[in-house]
């Protein structure tokens, strides 16, 4: 699927919102608003475009904002790009320029006659039976955006963990640990299950711990919120002071995913004479934890290269409910990334071949080889002529010279830590 870029409405968009609405009423659906009511809701309220690579429309939603419910007044997606996943996204970048108005809820009217409403409860919006009345909850309220900006938080799209390829193993973990009673979490509570509060995330550098982080809050549609420490050191407050008021202001939120990446930089092994630098910051940390695992509605994650390096008190029982590994892509997850990066120029590409040899490759291992093989196609053909894309000889040229983030050493300390670390 060729990308798709998701932009606001512009005037000279008015062709391709006629092409759309001809193909919705050929199919037999009649639009519950008019079209001059949603070419009005254009110009006035609340408009996205999706546009493919070569500039084309190919799909377009139209929503408006009244008291504080927001209304979807005309929703479709091109014949030919169905099935893409474009009307999912289009929805969410409609509710994500909405929820600033102070809104509490999304709703959708259709027609009796429309039967294909699957992008509507896939999106999360639920049906109202006799109505025909769709209606999603909007997850962070208006109040709390200002509260969101300023903390440097953003709502991601709610498709990250969908396009998380492989990985089976780690996704089905985090999903059973972490996303099943946190989303539902007075049936855990009633079953005796205590919502995780705090994880750490440890993996050698580029395995995606990150990504991960990004893709739960996503799965659970709270707002990401990353916390940067040597943000905090340069404020007035310093690095322990910046910490303590940064977590009082995100327990405002109602929900949040708290994010500290190299949490090592902040959390090493104390002890030593004399104190180290960062022993005030730890224990600091070491106090902030407990009071934010008070609070519902939010969960922290820390990620580390070097678990090892975090001081005993940091990982104990009490502060973090699991120690979850995340490796190196897998089979399916190297395919995955081979494909993203692999130009439509390329067209004589054994896939398998790149997978195999790609073993042992981070994520931004293959983006750099991927990435080293195009630079040479695009080079021969400026200077020799040859323009073919990138051929199996650049790919493979691209790998052997791609110097690995991972090391055998570290690969093998990786699994060591999984064997004493780990808590799953």
């Amino acid at each position: 699927m060729r990308e798709i870029l998701f932009r606001d409405y512009v005037a000279s968009d008015l062709d391709a919102l006629m092409r759309l609405w001809n193909q919705v009423t050929a199919a037999g659906a009649e639009p519950v608003y008019s079209l001059s009511e949603v070419v009005a809701s254009c110009e006035q309220d609340v408009a996205v475009a999706a546009v493919d690579a070569h500039g084309e429309v190919v799909g377009m939603a139209v929503a408006r904002a009244a008291h504080d419910q927001g209304w979807i007044v005309f929703f479709a997606t091109d014949a030919d790009h169905r099935r893409q996943g474009i009307g999912d996204r289009l929805l969410a970048a409609v509710e994500q320029r909405l929820a600033p108005q102070g809104l509490t809820r999304i709703s959708v009217l259709v027609p009796d006659d429309q039967l294909n409403v699957g992008v509507l409860t896939r999106a999360g919006f639920k049906d109202k039976k006799h109505l025909s009345y769709f209606e999603r909850e909007i997850p962070v309220r208006g109040k709390e955006m200002t509260l969101l900006r300023e903390l440097g938080g953003r709502i991601l799209s709610r498709d990250l963990w969908g396009n998380i390829a492989g990985m089976i193993e780690e996704k089905n973990l985090l999903e059973r640990r972490l996303v099943l009673p946190l989303a539902n979490a007075s049936m855990a509570e009633s079953f005796g299950v205590e919502p995780p509060r705090a994880i750490v995330l440890f993996g050698p550098p580029g395995t995606g711990k990150t990504t991960f982080a990004k893709a739960i809050a996503s799965r659970l549609e709270w707002p990401f919120v990353e916390v940067f420490p040597s943000r905090l050191a340069a404020t007035p407050e310093g690095l322990a002071g910046g910490l303590r008021l940064i977590f009082e202001e995100i327990a405002e939120l109602d929900h949040a995913v708290v994010f500290i990446d190299e949490v090592e930089e902040i959390a090493s092994q104390r002890g030593g004479e004399p104190p180290s630098s960062t022993q005030g910051v730890t224990n600091e940390l070491l106090k902030l934890i407990p009071a934010f695992r008070e609070k519902p509605g939010k969960l922290l994650i820390c990620a580390t290269n070097f678990i090892r390096a975090l001081d005993d008190a940091f990982l104990r029982h009490g502060r973090f409910d699991y120690v979850i590994p995340i490796g190196l892509p897998d089979e399916d997850a190297r395919r995955a990334i081979w494909t993203k990066f692999i130009p439509d120029t390329a067209t004589t590409i054994d896939v398998d071949t790149l997978v195999e040899r790609s073993e042992g490759f981070s994520p931004a291992d293959i983006e750099f080889s991927a990435r080293q093989a195009s630079q040479t196609a695009f080079e021969k053909a400026i200077l020799g002529g040859e323009n073919l894309g990138p051929d199996m000889t650049d790919y493979l040229d691209a790998i052997g010279a791609t110097k690995t983030t991972v090391s055998t050493e570290v690969a093998d300390a990786f699994r060591h830590d999984i064997e004493n670390l780990a808590r799953t």
